[in-house]
C-alpha cells in the first residue's frame, strides 16, 4: 500500500474564511513502503477559527500512534494521510479515521461512497464526540450511510475486544480538558460507550468511541500531564483496531 502521502495544507483563505473549499491540496514526497497508513477522513461539517475540526490532534496523533505500533506490533507503519471520501485511493486503506463527528456532515453523495468502502471491506473509527447533542449529529449523518443496520453496544465477546489485548470498556478515555477540569468527561457523555455497526456476515464496520478521546489519549502521550492508564488503554485499543482492520 505505498504511495504518496496526500496533506491538505490550509491556505490563509481557509484559516479566515473557515471553509473546506480555500483548502489545497500538497502531495508530500514518496514515503517509505508500509503495509499500515494512518487515513485521515476528510469530511464536510462545522468549522472552528482554526478552519476545520477533521484535523484535530494532527498531526501528534499520528506520529505517537504509528511509534506506539513499531514497538508493540509486528505491523510495518507507513506515512500518514488526510483522505476524502470521493478519492478512489481510499479504497487502498484498510483503516479510516474520523475525529469529531458530533459536528461532521455527509450528504448523500458522502453516505453513498463512505456506504462502498466499508461494505468492500473497509473499517472506520470515529472518535471524540460526547453528549446527547453530538451524538444526535453523529446519527444523523450514520444513517443515510446504513439506514437499515442498528447501532449496537460491542459486546465483550467480540473478536475485537480481545485480538491482541483484552480490552477494558469501563474505562473512560478523556481528553486533554481533563488537564484542568480534573473530570473524564465531558457535555453529557458521563459514560463511555463502545458501540459499531456490522455487516451480514457479523464484521464490525464501523467502531464507535463514544464519549471518549482516543485522538487526545495518542496525542498527549509524552505529556506527563495525561495519565498513563488512559493512554495505555488507547494505545491497546489502537493495536487491535489496526489488527482486526488488516484482518476482518
Amino acid at each position: 500500500m505505498a504511495r504518496l502521502a496526500h496533506h491538505l495544507t490550509l491556505t490563509l483563505g481557509a484559516l479566515l474564511a473557515g471553509t473546506l473549499g480555500a483548502q489545497e491540496a500538497v502531495w508530500n514526497p514518496p514515503l517509505d513502503d508500509g503495509e499500515w497508513h494512518f487515513a485521515r477522513l476528510v469530511y464536510k461539517g462545522a468549522n472552528t477559527y482554526r478552519g476545520s475540526r477533521f484535523d484535530t490532534d494532527f498531526p501528534e496523533a499520528e506520529v505517537h500512534l504509528r511509534q506506539g505500533l513499531d514497538r508493540l506490533t509486528r505491523v510495518e507503519t507507513g506515512g500518514d494521510t488526510w483522505i476524502e471520501l470521493d478519492d478512489l485511493d481510499v479504497m487502498n486503506f484498510p483503516w479510516l479515521y474520523a475525529v469529531e463527528v458530533g459536528h461532521w456532515y455527509l450528504d448523500e453523495q458522502d453516505a453513498a461512497l463512505i456506504r462502498e468502502y466499508l461494505l468492500r471491506g473497509g473499517f472506520l473509527i470515529v472518535d471524540d464526540f460526547w453528549g446527547t447533542n453530538e451524538w444526535a449529529v453523529f446519527e444523523d449523518s450514520m444513517r443515510r450511510v446504513f439506514p437499515g443496520r442498528p447501532i449496537v453496544e460491542i459486546d465483550e465477546s467480540d473478536t475485537l475486544m480481545s485480538l491482541i489485548y483484552d480490552l477494558d470498556k469501563s474505562v473512560q478515555i478523556p481528553g486533554r480538558s481533563y488537564f484542568r477540569r480534573g473530570v473524564t468527561w465531558q457535555n453529557d457523555g458521563y459514560t463511555p460507550h463502545w458501540r459499531g455497526i456490522y455487516d451480514g456476515e457479523g464484521r464490525l464496520m464501523v467502531a464507535i468511541n463514544f464519549n471518549m478521546d482516543l485522538g487526545d489519549a495518542w496525542e498527549h502521550a509524552d505529556d506527563p500531564r495525561y495519565p498513563e492508564r488512559f493512554t495505555g488503554l488507547a494505545y491497546r485499543f489502537a493495536v487491535n483496531y489496526v489488527i482486526y482492520s488488516m484482518t476482518h
